[in-house]
């Protein structure tokens, strides 16, 4: 039998062929590698988010910066509450309560009264140390005042924050644990059946260079006044990982994206806040970054929803585990 030939020039061609269909046929093709999202959110895009005038603006002191913005439900209440504080690195600079005017609204239209507050920051006279922190519990223990007159439920009250926000939402419901004689003590704090971190720091001291260089300025040691080695007490009395146990249901949400609050940091503070007998859960959200978690039209929002109604309601949500193992 006379055997073909080939004739040389075809042969690479027909090799690559025969190789490609070998890969194709192959029973262990290579692991799928999930598609990156095409944009993560930014500050742009968190302020740019349109939203509604609120229903009130009032003045909670003095200061041109010590008013929140008061949203309610239609109906005769009395309505829960969602506290929110937002953040920016605690710069007066990078943000306003602006950022969380569309998840006011959207909690309004949920049934969900809120009190978006505003706050003296780094860059302005009384802010940092300890302004920032007495403008933030007095802003929440102003609900008493609200209540009278707007038909709200101060025995279901939860605070929410986003990015430093975060931790100063956490940290007013930490403030029964700040001791007396501190310059951010308050003698009788407003309860809250709990608190909803969306990417805040829990441990000033842990991370400060990775959190400031993100900021693009000395944000940590600036709100607190100095370095933790020169001004231990107010980190102590400012850290909510340094005031546990809280004594309210905690949940931390981020996005597997996060940089702010990288991963380690906040299964970190879970794994403490659950060894000193808190109820803490972290929600961890794929594929999101970290203003999208803030954000009512992004894809976090639902988990977001969802915990602040269990919230309200004086427990963790369903959704994940407890803590991290």
């Amino acid at each position: 039998m006379t055997r073909l030939r080939l004739p040389q020039s075809l042969s690479p061609i027909l090799l690559a062929l025969w190789t490609f269909s070998g890969c194709v046929a192959s029973p262990h093709p290579p692991p799928h590698e999930p598609e990156k999202p095409a944009h993560l959110m930014g500050p742009g895009d968190l302020q740019a988010l349109p939203s509604n005038a609120p229903d009130w603006r009032v003045a909670y002191g003095t200061d041109s910066s010590q008013y929140g913005e008061l949203r309610v439900p239609a109906g005769p209440g009395p309505h829960p509450v969602v506290v929110l504080v937002h953040g920016g690195c605690f710069k007066a600079a990078y943000a306003t309560l602006r950022d969380l005017a569309p998840m006011a609204d959207a909690l309004k239209k949920a049934g969900v009264a809120t009190w978006n507050i505003e706050y003296r920051r780094i860059g302005q006279s009384g802010g940092g140390w300890p302004g920032t922190y007495l403008d933030v519990g007095q802003a929440v223990d102003y609900l008493r005042v609200l209540a009278s007159q707007h038909a709200l439920d101060l025995g279901r009250v939860v605070i929410v924050g986003h990015s430093a926000g975060g931790h100063l939402a956490t940290w007013a419901a930490a403030r029964t644990r700040v001791p007396a004689g501190s310059a951010i003590h308050f003698d009788e704090p407003l309860q809250v059946r709990g608190v909803l971190d969306l990417a805040g720091p829990l441990d000033l001291t842990a991370n400060i260079a990775g959190y400031e260089r993100l900021c693009r300025d000395t944000v940590i040691t600036g709100l607190i006044g100095g370095t933790p080695a020169a001004v231990p007490e107010r980190y102590a009395q400012a850290s909510p990982m340094q005031l546990l146990p809280l004594g309210v249901p905690q949940v931390l949400l981020i996005g597997d994206r996060e940089e702010f609050v990288p991963r380690p940091f906040a299964e970190a503070y879970v794994r403490a806040a659950a060894q000193a007998g808190d109820s803490v859960r972290l929600i961890v959200v794929p594929e999101v970054g970290h203003f999208e978690i803030a954000s009512p039209r992004a894809s976090p929002w639902p988990r977001v929803e969802s915990a602040i109604e269990s919230l309200l309601d004086g427990r963790l949500p369903s959704d994940g585990p407890p803590h991290p193992p």
